[in-house]
């Protein structure tokens, strides 16, 4: 039975992957037939998953630094939408030619860019529209501008704060055409599977939409009118404008997008001015402690022509940053909701999966060194007979902070505001807002563990693991501390037994019972990246001990052919396809400094650890989004700052147009030419 492709009820189809877990087959699946009578299901979704640990069967590509696509000859990329491309009737494409001039510094660059496909895309969650997923709606995170990109005349001789401010000031157009680049692009795209045609984008889809570093939204949850959130715009600590800095995100089982808001840092300045204010009230100067905004100027300058960035005009303008921002794709004029109760830090995503009870895990990542893992779990469990009453579900529950223990144990450290706890005033939070705001001081005090850069944070939908990708940290190097109010311990630990941790690697937990509400559970390194063939081989977990492992030591969750296995370096986010196969996108140095690119392997049976690179991305860029459609025929990417090093007037890259064209980061599509599963 066919559907119109602007039927809403198939983004139900998100809840495909998400309920074909082992825990939902086990305790929760007889929550799908109130599903499919509610129309959020248009196919069974206990036929859905497929035997674990299969499909990867296709050759292995080496690792390049071509500026190009690489694949097997098996597949290829449709290039689905590049950054500046019209998600609108009437508004042009981006024409890259006029760049070297200046063209993006005129009076209504801004206003084209906020109805065009914006820059520098992250993380992408796939909502189909039918049945055959031939044709469903993206939402695509836009993290920030690489500004020396964008403007011919950005950069400037003498110290960076004089010439950044001469810049902005000169050219106040940069900074409206920034803000419009960042936040969210949400797209209609489709195909024509029959003739298993090319992914494309339809800019005529009621669908479309551009969330922005302007567009207003609200604050929700504990923190919402918290007096550290009010500022002269808003007193009332309730709405704010615009999300920035959005890097990973997930979606949720009622069919709602999550986009993490992470470097917000780079946004604000003047901090070293505004904690020397002494008209302010004490708790909004520790509220910084532990995310610190820069001295001086920022690194993108907004706060000279903006000045809600000037963090000594509006000190609490930058908490209302750090947040989970929730979008509804089905109603493009609904206002996007920053959920509170789920904590403040550098979010690299949200992956939720519903637990046993109906209540919903969402697990989570703090993107920066010596940084902790997270989970929020609802109070309330999913209502799957009436999907209205799941729309403020994540302002309700409890956020907790993982602790490794050397043992291979773990506990979920309740971040909870408690008079006679640990959490109180005594410890420096006065409320449960403060906690939240405050969450890596709630989980400094609590004892969680400290990091390798905790990126991407997700379940796999068959075996009910959660994987944890810690992208690098060359930092951990040893001795003691004292930064941001807080005493480090910068040596290895359990979870991080590697000094000089220049590769990164994964953790694999397996919570107490299967779950996914438990505050008790298991943990493993999976996978210790790097070159197998450079150094040591390790197969046994009992030899990744902290401080034995050598910066050029591997471990492949106990594979142990060397010469069959893919090198990688700084793993970033991941996926899960219908197998339970992870897949894995990289953002940083790779070994034999090849391009980032995208690997999987299997995550049990004979082969579990074999890693095999799949694709392989232009010069300069970070590979991400990595999200399947549900039959798994597709893997969509994004290929984020291509030309990274390089300038307008000299490109380092020319993906995706070719010739002498200036680099686009852009969304592909990864299929087989045959029509089969991405991955066979």
């Amino acid at each position: 039975m066919s559907h119109s492709s602007d039927d809403p009820r198939y983004f139900g189809n998100v809840l495909a992957q998400r309920l074909t877990r082992r825990s939902v087959l086990q305790g929760a699946l007889s929550a799908v037939p109130a599903l499919a009578a509610a129309g959020l299901l248009p196919f069974d979704v206990t036929s859905a998953a497929v035997a674990p640990g299969g499909g990867l069967t296709f050759n292995a590509i080496k690792g390049s630094k071509d500026d190009r696509i690489g694949l097997p000859p098996e597949y290829v990329a449709d290039l689905v939408i590049r950054w500046g491309d019209s998600l609108f009737p009437g508004t042009p494409d981006l024409d890259t030619r006029s760049m070297v001039g200046g063209g993006l510094l005129t009076a209504t660059a801004a206003a084209r860019q906020s109805r065009q496909f914006g820059y520098n895309c992250d993380a992408i969650a796939f909502f189909p529209l039918n049945a055959d997923n031939s044709s469903g709606v993206l939402c695509v995170n836009n993290e920030y501008t690489d500004d020396v990109l964008l403007f011919p005349e950005y950069g400037g001789s003498g110290g960076r704060d004089a010439w950044l401010e001469k810049f902005v000031v000169r050219y106040p157009e940069s900074v409206a055409f920034a803000k419009a680049s960042h936040g969210v692009s949400v797209v209609a795209v489709g195909r024509d599977r029959r003739r298993n045609g090319p992914w494309g984008a339809d800019k005529t889809s009621r669908f479309n939409r551009r969330i922005t570093a302007d567009t207003p939204m609200s604050i929700n949850g504990p923190a919402r009118g918290s007096p550290l959130l009010r500022t002269r715009a808003d007193p009332e600590g309730i709405r704010v404008n615009g999300t920035i800095a959005n890097c990973a995100g997930g979606k949720t089982p009622w069919g709602t997008y999550l986009s993490g808001e992470e470097n917000i840092e780079d946004y604000f300045g003047n901090f070293r001015a505004m904690m020397a204010r002494r008209d302010l009230d004490p708790a909004l100067h520790d509220a910084h402690r532990r995310f610190w905004l820069w001295n001086t100027a920022s690194i993108h300058g907004w706060e000279f022509i903006d000045k809600r960035f000037d963090a000594a005009l509006e000190p609490s303008e930058a908490l209302r940053f750090g947040w989970i921002v929730e979008i509804d794709p089905r109603n493009p004029a609904s206002s996007p909701r920053k959920r509170t109760a789920l904590g403040r830090f550098s979010h690299e995503g949200a992956n939720p999966i519903v637990a046993k009870d109906g209540r919903v895990a969402v697990y989570m990542g703090d993107d920066e060194k010596f940084e902790y893992v997270y989970k929020f779990v609802t109070r309330k469990p999913l209502d799957p007979r009436n999907p209205a009453a799941n729309a403020d579900l994540l302002d309700d529950g409890t956020l907790y902070a993982a602790r490794f223990d050397a043992s291979g144990e773990g506990e979920w450290l309740p971040l909870v505001f408690d008079a006679n706890g640990r959490l109180n005033p005594a410890s420096g939070f006065a409320n449960q807002a403060e906690v939240l705001i405050k969450a890596r001081a709630a989980a400094d005090v609590l004892g969680a563990t400290p990091m390798d850069r905790p990126e991407d944070v997700e379940p796999n939908p068959v075996n009910g693991r959660i994987y944890v990708t810690c992208t690098n940290n060359e930092s951990r190097s040893g001795g003691v501390l004292e930064v941001t109010g807080r005493t480090l311990n910068m040596g290895p630990n359990a979870a991080n037994p590697r000094a000089g941790n220049g590769w990164g690697h994964i953790i694999e937990i397996t919570e107490d019972d299967g779950d996914h509400t438990r505050t008790r559970f298991r943990w493993e390194v999976f996978l210790m990246a790097g070159d197998p063939t450079r150094g040591k081989l390790i197969t046994k977990l009992d030899e990744l001990k902290p401080g034995k492992v050598d910066r050029q030591d591997t471990y492949y969750a106990g594979f142990a052919d060397a010469a069959r296995l893919s090198p990688i370096g700084s793993p970033d986010n991941i996926g899960f396809d219908r197998a339970g196969n992870l897949w894995i996108v990289t953002d940083g140095t790779q070994p034999h400094d090849n391009n980032d690119g995208c690997f999987a392997c299997p995550t049990s049976g004979p082969e579990r650890g074999l890693l095999k690179q799949l694709m392989s991305g232009p010069v300069g860029c970070e590979v991400a989004g990595c999200e399947f459609t549900p039959d798994n025929g597709t893997l969509f990417l994004s290929i984020q700052h291509p030309g990274e090093g390089g300038t307008v007037k000299d490109p380092k890259s020319h993906w995706p147009d070719g010739s002498d064209s200036q680099p686009r980061p852009s969304v592909i599509a990864i299929r087989r030419k045959d029509g089969g599963v991405v991955g066979s």
